[in-house]
């Protein structure tokens, strides 16, 4: 068995970005169009594919998917993966980020990408005591600490599992991540 898809990508690997809830996760921020986000991307060295994914929600708009993929130097190694979504009218609403090869993304502190969940959220967990916030349990029943605006999840990486994460923004337009990402989010790596 192949277990190299597995591998997963040191922090000093990794793009370092930041986030600001419902504002920048590294060079992206929420609401830009799919062009300025392909040119800004571009920039770091990603290269984009992008996919109309129909009408959002029966709405009428138009959401599409850009996938962002970083060659990686060592052969073996998967793509550095950030998955954009975007609605037609409201722009850049959600961004994905892979747990094994995406950038590393920190808020306050707190690395997102890459983390065994239990130590990620007790980290949050911390922080939300010392800074007298709340815990949020997400549709999804994962944690987060209040104002955080994110969603995390587990991927495979061998015989462990590490957290990716949706930072995202409904804006006016929804209500919750669950409303605003496609379906496809829940159902990957």
């Amino acid at each position: 068995m192949n277990t190299e898809y597995w591998t997963v990508l040191g922090d000093s690997e990794r793009d370092q970005w930041t986030y600001v809830p419902r504002q920048t996760i590294g060079p992206l921020r929420f609401g830009m169009d799919r062009e300025e986000a392909i040119t800004a991307m571009a920039a770091y060295g990603f290269a984009a594919e992008q996919r109309d994914m129909g009408s959002w929600h029966l709405t009428g708009r138009t959401q599409w998917r850009v996938e962002f993929l970083k060659p990686r130097p060592v052969a073996w190694s998967r793509p550095g993966g950030v998955k954009c979504y975007f609605i037609e009218g409201a722009g850049l609403t959600c961004v994905l980020v892979d747990g094994l090869a995406g950038p590393q993304v920190t808020h306050e502190g707190i690395r997102l990408i890459g983390r065994v969940p239990s130590e990620l959220y007790r980290d949050m967990e911390a922080y939300a005591l010392q800074h007298d916030l709340g815990l949020q349990s997400s549709p999804g029943g994962d944690l987060f600490v209040e104002g955080f605006e994110i969603e995390l999840g587990a991927q495979r990486a061998g015989d462990t599992v590490l957290t990716w994460a949706l930072f995202f923004n409904t804006g006016t337009i929804a209500g919750t991540s669950w409303d605003i990402a496609p379906a496809e989010v829940w159902h990957q790596w």
